[in-house]
C-alpha cells in the first residue's frame, strides 16, 4: 500500500498528474524541486513542496 507518492521534478505538465493522484487514489503527493526552476502551479497543488538547495546535494 502506498502512502504518499513523491515526485522530483519542476514541469508543471505534472501538475494534472498531481491532481489525478490526489482525487482518485486519495494519496499524499510531495514535490521536491528547485525553487527557481520549479512551477509555480506544480508547487501550489502538491500537499508539500520541498526546496533542493545546496544541503541536498553531495
Amino acid at each position: 500500500e502506498v502512502e504518499e507518492v513523491i515526485l522530483v521534478s519542476g514541469d508543471g505538465d505534472f501538475s494534472l498528474l498531481v491532481e489525478r493522484i490526489q482525487q482518485r487514489f486519495n494519496k499524499t503527493v510531495t514535490v521536491y524541486g528547485v525553487p527557481k526552476l520549479t512551477s509555480q502551479t506544480l508547487i501550489d497543488c502538491a500537499d508539500n513542496f520541498v526546496a533542493i538547495d545546496d544541503d541536498f546535494l553531495l
